[in-house]
């Protein structure tokens, strides 16, 4: 079912209000496509939230914003049936919100082409990063490579030479596995890929069983990395064989899933809660009183994404001129440094967590150090903007 919530939303006058969005004026209109059922719901329900609490909190100042948010149902063809009306119907120009890489490839093009300006939240599929990039598209969070570059590096630190990878059969996935072999300095001892609307991790336990790795590294976003997290203790290979993960593999909502299963293992991030800056403290805290969980990666992607698309449009009234402006990444992101690198996707630190019981009892991702510093990804250098 086709979830729509349209909120007009506007806040305090904290900044000039372009010219396209006047605060006496109609409300600009912001087009959300994002994943809001099945098990990566939460991932873009995360990202709403976020995007919505940045609004409430005076991101955009004086100008009024209407988020259009529908659910994309993690199916190509809705998503792109929505983008289409959004444009065509609705008028909307500025566009968010993907959470999967095979719906933004859906997608995109057709917000692009059209003229529109589209920001993403979360997915960043090599197939945009490079010879097909474009003007008017950006990513806040990675390049899906880069994220599991971290893992990989981190990986070759924690001193594994057998590593076992597995993510599901979409553009992300091979993404993912490509990243972490790239990064990565040890013997890939076996690979796979699985479905993504898989509950059943059978075979694949049998696999690394057979394999023997060292470590095992696997990408499984959402309620697939809780469905495999969980049927990889029942398969007894939680304390026998050590992960190695990277974000989407195991976010706070995974945690507080999965509970002791996750205790000591290997996470990298560019953002965790415990991030030491005043604009991470001041959204953890509010995203906690306004939502009452502990806020995910997307979250922190989605607020990020919402403070970028503001400080767009600071620039003025078309979209080139929000396209000049949003390049200049004028705004203080919840993960520390930020910058956009040559193909619209960003700069940033890597960071390696881990899995320990704080001394209230309770589980928590901390942070223990940096991985890598100003990384941008492998295909910038193809762009040709």
């Amino acid at each position: 079912m086709t979830l729509t919530r349209r909120a007009a939303l506007a806040a305090a006058a904290t900044l000039a209000a372009p010219a396209l969005v006047r605060a006496q004026g109609p409300a600009l209109k912001i087009g959300m496509i994002t994943t809001l059922s099945g098990p990566g719901g939460y991932l873009g329900q995360d990202i709403r939230d976020a995007f919505a609490l940045a609004i409430e909190s005076g991101a955009f100042g004086a100008a009024k914003i209407d988020l259009v948010v529908e659910d994309d149902g993690l199916k190509p063809a809705q998503a792109k049936q929505i983008a289409n009306r959004f444009i065509k119907t609705d008028g909307i120009k500025l566009f968010t919100g993907v959470v999967f890489s095979n719906i933004l490839e859906a997608v995109a093009p057709d917000i692009l082409e059209e003229g529109g300006l589209y920001v993403s939240p979360n997915a960043g599929p090599s197939s945009l990063a490079g010879k097909n990039c474009h003007r008017n598209y950006f990513v806040v969070s990675w390049q899906n490579d880069s994220l599991h570059e971290s893992a990989g590096q981190n990986a070759t630190a924690l001193g594994y030479k057998k590593m076992y990878l597995l993510a599901p059969n979409y553009p992300a996935g091979k993404d993912a596995i490509t990243g972490f072999k790239r990064f990565f300095k040890g013997e890939i001892v076996g690979e796979g890929y699985t479905r993504l609307d898989q509950t059943d991790y059978a075979p694949e336990m049998a696999q690394i069983r057979a394999a023997n790795p060292e470590a095992v590294f696997q990408f499984h976003p959402g309620g697939l990395g809780i469905a495999f997290l969980r049927q990889y203790q029942q398969a007894g290979l939680v304390g026998k064989i050590p992960m190695v993960l990277a974000a989407p593999s195991l976010d706070a909502t995974t945690l507080a899933a999965v509970g002791d299963i996750a205790l000591g293992m290997d996470v990298t991030s560019h953002w965790n809660t415990d991030l030491d800056t005043a604009a991470n403290k001041a959204f953890v805290a509010g995203f906690m009183k306004k939502f009452n969980r502990v806020p995910t990666y997307y979250a922190s992607q989605g607020y990020d994404t919402a403070l970028a698309m503001a400080a767009g449009l600071k620039g003025g009234a078309s979209v080139e001129a929000i396209r000049g402006a949003l390049l200049k990444a004028d705004f203080s992101s919840v993960r520390g440094k930020f910058r956009f690198g040559a193909n619209q996707h960003p700069v940033q630190d890597w960071y390696g967590l881990r899995v320990e019981r704080a001394p209230d009892g309770k589980l928590a991702l901390v942070t223990k150090g940096k991985i890598l510093s100003d990384h941008g990804d492998a295909y910038a250098a193809q762009c040709k903007i």
